[in-house]
């Protein structure tokens, strides 16, 4: 594959990718994205500034924009777990700018932060919600939020969210989770 058009991705994704001025996928890229677009689950490793959120990010997009249907109040089509409220906040932004004219519902939710505005944003259910695990357990307990509904489930730095101490909590959210669902884990260090 040598651009994104080779992929099949949906016209808005490729129209939000040109205007962002990405062309070439870069070597995670080309491996993960037409596995991911069949439905297959993946460990991904790869450097970071390698493009890895695109790597995941895209072919999620595409497939939530190609069975468009109302998210389930309280829940989620997609979450993706980050260790860090920096990270799961650039991972929010690239997933709107990859999404472009789609009108996908993504959420970012992380601790340090009044929780109100959080559990108001999850009322009516969002497309993609990327949270770190500690928050997402707190709108969980407190009827906020429920994962009975999540298509795919992304670890980002599944290992770092290991070594911070996380296990627990990952356990936790994966009993969750139906258990039909793509699963994905990326990380530059695993």
């Amino acid at each position: 594959m040598t651009t994104f058009r080779d992929f099949g991705l949906a016209d808005p994704i490729l129209a939000a990718l040109d205007a962002s001025g990405y062309t070439t996928p870069t070597p995670i890229q080309a491996q993960a994205i037409p596995h991911l677009l069949q439905g297959r689950d993946l460990l991904g490793i790869a450097q970071t500034g390698t493009g890895k959120t695109a790597a995941f990010a895209l072919p999620l997009i595409h497939r939530l924009a190609a069975d468009p249907k109302r998210p389930a109040p309280h829940s989620c089509r997609a979450l993706v777990l980050a260790p860090t409220r920096e990270l799961a906040s650039q991972i929010a932004e690239s997933f709107v700018t990859y999404s472009g004219d789609l009108r996908l519902n993504v959420q970012v939710v992380f601790g340090g932060v009044p929780i109100g505005r959080q559990e108001r944003a999850l009322f009516r259910g969002v497309d993609v919600l990327v949270a770190t695990p500690g928050r997402l357990l707190d709108l969980i307990d407190r009827g906020s939020c429920r994962l009975d509904k999540v298509e795919a489930l992304v670890l980002d730095e599944a290992d770092q969210m290991l070594d911070l101490g996380f296990i627990h909590a990952l356990r936790q959210i994966a009993k969750l989770v139906p258990k039909v669902r793509q699963s994905l884990f990326f990380s530059a260090t695993m």
